[in-house]
């Protein structure tokens, strides 16, 4: 998971670029309670990562850097494969979400950093294992769809992450592909068009790129990678549960990753924004038994650097 692109920056309202995978609101009550708001609308994004893991194959002599590491779960689980913790290194650029995984699992180094810029994340440690060609693994799980939203930021992204790996080394990831969760982008972006929004600022407030198998190979072959596999997986996946804080659910899903989407619109009318979309989803993501399901396509890539 990552919380990254376009997301408000939490301490200074501006936009920023890396955070874990989601974007977030800027109240104080939310920077505060991100873990638990994260947990309630979108656990599951954590655990549905048993192929990307494999993929990935840590072992014992890896130095692991993890883009995007959110709450620093999934690094947690990877680091067991390593000789030591500090073989594994998480970023993420929301302050929040480093601490919380700092207090989680104080053994493994976590530090902030604006990931669509890591020129500075290699330029800032010249004298630690965070130096180009440190690395032998790169990886990042749901989090470039929010790192990429920026055009300009692309080529430097991948280029980064080449000059960070060793020779020999690999870049494992997935993020969102081409139609991920093409319902609910179509419907916010409706959303904003009944309130009064107009065409090119709907379209301009989407924080996610969702490029497409041929996209990504051609990119990262750019950037000087040996692409060994760039895959594609449609994945209806089921969103959680309502909780009476209103942080699960299709609404809490919407009000987390939607928040660019909502920003838009004056703060009286929100709430109305959120009502209808989840008025207009109910009978595409809904099921007979009662269960909220949404349209998950999933990217996943391997690249080797020459040796």
């Amino acid at each position: 998971m990552y919380s990254l692109t376009r997301r408000p920056a939490e301490t200074t309202g501006h936009q920023m670029y890396c955070f874990n995978s989601i974007p977030i609101p800027t109240t104080k009550q939310t920077q505060t309670n991100l873990t638990q708001v994260y947990s309630a609308a979108a656990s599951f994004v954590p655990k549905l990562t048993t192929k990307v893991l494999s993929y990935l194959n840590a072992n014992p002599d890896d130095t692991i850097l993890d883009i995007g590491c959110g709450d620093g779960h999934l690094t947690h689980i990877i680091h067991h494969s390593l000789a030591s913790p500090s073989r594994i290194t998480g970023l993420d650029a929301s302050p929040s979400m480093i601490t919380s995984a700092r207090k989680s699992y104080p053994s493994i180094p976590f530090l902030v950093q604006d990931c669509t810029n890591l020129a500075d994340y290699i330029s800032a440690h010249p004298t630690t294992t965070t130096t180009r060609g440190a690395y032998t693994k790169v990886f990042s799980n749901a989090a470039m769809h929010w790192i990429l939203a920026a055009p300009d930021t692309r080529a430097a992204f991948f280029s980064n992450v080449h000059a960070l790996l060793a020779p020999g080394g690999k870049f494992v990831f997935e993020m969102g592909g081409a139609g991920n969760v093409a319902e609910v982008h179509a419907t916010a972006m409706a959303a904003l068009r009944a309130h009064g929004v107009g065409l090119a600022d709907a379209r301009a407030a989407s924080p996610w790129f969702f490029p497409s198998d041929v996209w990504m190979r051609n990119a990262l072959a750019e950037a000087g990678f040996v692409v060994e596999k760039v895959e594609t997986e449609c994945r209806p996946t089921q969103l959680t549960q309502m909780n009476d804080e209103g942080s699960g659910g299709l609404e809490g899903w919407i009000k987390l990753m939607c928040a660019d989407y909502i920003a838009v619109v004056d703060e009286t009318k929100r709430a109305d924004v959120v009502q209808w979309m989840m008025e207009v989803l109910e009978p595409v993501m809904k099921r007979e038994d009662e269960s909220w399901w949404i349209g998950y396509v999933r990217l996943r890539g391997v690249a080797r650097k020459g040796i």
